[in-house]
């Protein structure tokens, strides 16, 4: 056992890997799921016990991956099928419940819906608009329900967009892929995936089961603003912008453009005392410059 305890994220991936690293260093054990071969090697070689899980592929040994777990991430998106943890392995998450001392579950600001550009926070009455949002609120639920059942102390994040090393304007302005697609009143709220490491350590540090976090940065803004300056960094002209009703998008990219809000971060500064490394898309940006 590691000597502050043992994380176990189901789906380790991109913000996952970020804080289990910083974790590792701390002193714990780690481990997650990934869904291959070549995935669970990659795991391994940063010091992270693999173990494979998908949607059609349960947990060989479900008590076995999760004895000693003190710590409990989970960042699998759901399915039209519901939460795929709870759906292969509910009773042993509850079971491990009795010795875990912190859970949290990654979900999305998507859950808010359309609020044209107006301000929501944690009390704001959830109404996704799209099915993959929908998921994510149902998932909420289902995970909500397990803790009052077992105990489970559990918290709920929701994230905005996420960006960082490898996942930026920078690299599209770069790449060419980058667009500035211009939607009357489209506000968007953007998180670094270091800031996401930075308010997951501050809960597990002050634990409030039951409590649900908006994780995003201070400054929500418009896509093409953000494009924009990623270009300006370069020293490139930015993209041309393109109408909202002429761009060629795929489905999934359109249904961002569909809602607009500002999501408030005021419960994870005044309760977690969290400080951004990068309070607005600027400073991240920035940052990001130097490590191409």
């Amino acid at each position: 056992m590691g000597g502050k305890g043992r994380l176990f994220c189901f789906g380790c991936g991109y913000s996952a890997r970020v804080l289990a690293a910083r974790l590792k260093a701390q002193g714990f054990e780690v481990a997650g799921t990934c869904r291959t071969a070549e995935g669970a090697a990659r795991l391994r070689a940063e010091g992270i016990e693999p173990f494979i899980f998908g949607n059609d592929h349960p947990l060989a040994d479900p008590a076995a991956a999760l004895s000693g777990t003190t710590h409990l991430l989970i960042s699998t998106p759901p399915t039209e099928a519901g939460d795929p943890v709870l759906a292969a392995h509910r009773e042993a998450v509850k079971a491990a419940a009795p010795e875990i001392r912190w859970a949290g579950y990654l979900s999305t600001t998507g859950v808010y819906g359309d609020r044209q550009g107006e301000w929501v926070s944690e009390e704001t009455p959830l109404d996704p608009n799209v099915a993959r949002s929908d998921r994510r609120a149902s998932a909420e639920r289902e995970w909500q329900e397990l803790a009052g059942e077992s105990g489970l102390p559990l918290h709920i994040f929701r994230l905005a967009g996420i960006y960082g090393p490898g996942r930026n304007q920078l690299k599209g302005v770069m790449d060419g892929t980058a667009k500035r697609i211009v939607k009357e009143g489209q506000i968007f709220s953007r998180i670094h995936v270091e800031d996401i490491a930075n308010v997951l350590e501050a809960s597990m540090a002050k634990p409030n089961p039951g409590a649900i976090y908006n994780v995003c940065d201070d400054e929500p803004a418009p896509a093409p603003e953000v494009v924009a300056y990623a270009a300006e960094l370069l020293g490139r002209p930015p993209p041309p912008e393109i109408p909202f009703e002429e761009a060629d998008l795929s489905p999934m990219a359109r249904s961002f453009y569909m809602a607009s809000r500002r999501v408030s971060n005021a419960r994870m500064h005044e309760e977690l005392g969290v400080e951004l490394s990068y309070p607005t898309y600027r400073e991240g940006l920035k940052a990001l410059l130097a490590t191409l």
